[in-house]
C-alpha cells in the first residue's frame, strides 16, 4: 500500500462491512475484509451474519450441526475448515440466508469461517471469524491390529479395530475408515464382540491377501460420535505389508502339521493335540497367528480349575484368545504324532518347535481341520473372522455392501 496521510487515506462506509455475530460464549471478534483492494462504497444496510447449531441453540457444542445465517441479504458462499484444512461440509439453503452443515461438528476444534454476502442493493462483502468448540466430555480410544506400523504380516491378517467403550453408532464410525491397497483387494468390515467383551471391526479381504500387497488404513474419526456423546479426538492411520503365503495345516486325525511357503510343502511335523473330549479337544476352523510369544507360563487357569497344571512353554504361537497355542511340548514327546493328549493346544518336539516358530509371522493361518468334540472356535475367540463365509462376513458391516 503507498503510505498516504490519514486526511487522504479512503476509507469504505462503516455500512460497508458486515458484521458476523458469535454467541457469547464462543467470544466476539474483530471482523476483518478479505485481502484485497477496497470496492466502492456500498449502498444499503449491511448484511447480518450470525452462527448457532441448527437445532436453534445459541452455543455451538461438540457434535452440533452448524448453521450460518444472513438476515437483510444473503449468502453467496460459506467455507468452513478445521486446523488440518479440511472443509466442514455443507450447503446453502431458504435463498442463501442460511448455511448448514452435512455433518457435526468436532470437539475441541478451532473452526476457521469465511462467508461472503450480498445486500438488496447488490453490495458484496467477506468477512472472517472463527469459533472453537467446547471439549467432548466422554472420548473413545481405540487399539490397531496389527499393532506395529509398518509391520510384514501373514496372508490371513485382518486389519482390527478394538474399542475401549462400546460404539452404538456403528454405521457412523465404519463410514470413516478406510482401508486401502495397491491391488485393489476385496474385503469388507464386520462387526463383532470382542472375547473381551469390547467392540471391534475387522476389515479382511474375500480371499487370502496376495503376497507383496501394501495395505492402509486410514480412520478419520476425530471428531466423530460413536455414540452417546461420546468422541474420539484424532485420527488414525496404519500401514502394513503383506509377507510370502504361508500356510500351516494342522490335521487332528492323523496328528501331523504341514508347513507350505507360496504353494509349496516345506516341511511336515508330528504333533499332539487336544484330548478327545468335550473339555479338551482342540478347536477346529482358521486361526490367524495372533502373537508369537516365546517362552511363557501356562496353567489351568487357560481351561479350567480340574487340571492341574504348571508349565513353563517355550516357542509360543498364540491361535485364541481362549488361551489356545501351539508351542513347544518336551513332556509330550513320546506321544508326539501317535496320540493327542494335551489339554487343548498343539504340541511339537524342541526342534520342531524351534524351526516353526522361526518361520511363522503373526497373521499366518493354522488351518486345523478334523474330528473335534469341540468343533469349530467362535469366531470372536481370537481373529476368528476367516470362520465366516464370505456372504455372511459382508452382512456383519454398519454399511450397505458395495459388491
Amino acid at each position: 500500500m503507498t503510505p498516504a496521510s490519514a486526511s487522504h487515506r479512503h476509507r469504505p462506509p462503516r455500512g460497508a462491512r458486515a458484521a458476523l455475530a458469535l454467541a457469547p460464549l464462543l467470544g466476539v471478534g474483530v471482523l476483518t475484509a478479505c485481502g484485497g483492494p477496497a470496492a466502492s462504497a456500498s449502498k444499503g444496510p449491511p448484511v447480518r451474519v450470525s452462527l448457532s447449531a441448527a437445532s436453534g441453540v445459541k452455543t455451538v457444542q461438540a457434535g452440533d450441526t452448524l448453521q450460518v445465517s444472513a438476515s437483510g441479504g444473503r449468502l453467496t458462499k460459506v467455507v468452513v475448515t478445521d486446523p488440518k484444512g479440511r472443509r466442514l461440509p455443507g450447503g446453502l439453503g431458504d435463498g442463501g440466508r442460511v448455511w448448514t452443515s452435512h455433518e457435526k461438528t468436532a470437539p475441541d476444534t478451532k473452526y476457521s469461517v469465511v462467508a461472503e454476502t450480498k445486500n438488496a442493493q447488490g453490495s458484496t462483502d467477506t468477512v472472517k471469524e472463527s469459533l472453537t468448540t467446547a471439549q467432548a466430555d466422554k472420548l473413545n480410544k481405540l487399539a490397531l491390529s496389527p499393532g506395529s506400523q509398518g509391520a510384514t504380516v501373514g496372508v490371513a491378517q485382518p486389519v482390527s479395530v478394538t474399542f475401549d467403550f462400546p460404539v452404538t453408532d456403528k454405521a457412523a464410525v465404519e463410514k470413516h475408515l478406510k482401508v486401502t491397497t495397491d491391488n485393489r483387494t476385496t474385503g469388507s468390515w464386520g462387526w463383532v464382540k470382542d472375547f473381551s467383551g469390547k467392540d471391534r471391526v475387522d476389515w479382511r479381504p474375500k480371499e487370502y491377501w496376495k503376497p507383496g500387497t501394501r495395505v492402509g488404513l486410514r480412520a478419520d474419526l476425530s471428531g466423530v460420535d460413536s455414540g452417546g456423546g461420546r468422541y474420539f479426538a484424532k485420527d488414525y492411520d496404519l500401514n502394513f505389508t503383506i509377507g510370502d503365503r504361508h500356510v500351516i495345516e494342522v490335521d487332528l486325525d492323523s496328528r501331523h502339521l504341514t508347513f507350505t511357503e507360496n504353494g509349496k510343502e516345506v516341511k511336515d511335523i508330528p504333533i499332539s493335540a487336544g484330548r478327545p473330549d468335550a473339555r479338551h479337544s482342540t478347536w477346529t476352523g482358521i486361526f490367524p497367528l495372533m502373537a508369537k510369544e516365546g517362552t511363557i507360563t501356562v496353567d489351568s487357569g487357560t481351561v479350567g480349575p480340574d487340571d492341574a497344571y504348571h508349565e513353563t512353554v517355550r516357542d509360543s504361537m498364540k491361535l485364541t484368545s481362549s488361551g489356545t497355542y501351539a508351542h513347544a511340548a518336551p513332556w509330550n514327546a513320546g506321544k508326539v504324532g501317535r496320540v493327542n493328549d494335551s489339554s487343548g493346544c498343539i504340541g511339537l518336539t524342541d526342534a520342531d518347535a524351534d524351526w516353526l516358530y522361526s518361520k511363522v509371522r503373526v497373521g499366518d493361518p493354522f488351518e486345523v481341520i478334523g474330528s473335534s468334540v469341540r468343533g469349530k472356535a467362535a469366531e470372536n475367540n481370537g481373529l476368528g473372522d476367516w470362520m465366516v463365509d464370505w456372504p455372511q462376513w459382508q452382512k456383519k458391516s454398519a454399511l450397505p455392501s458395495s459388491s
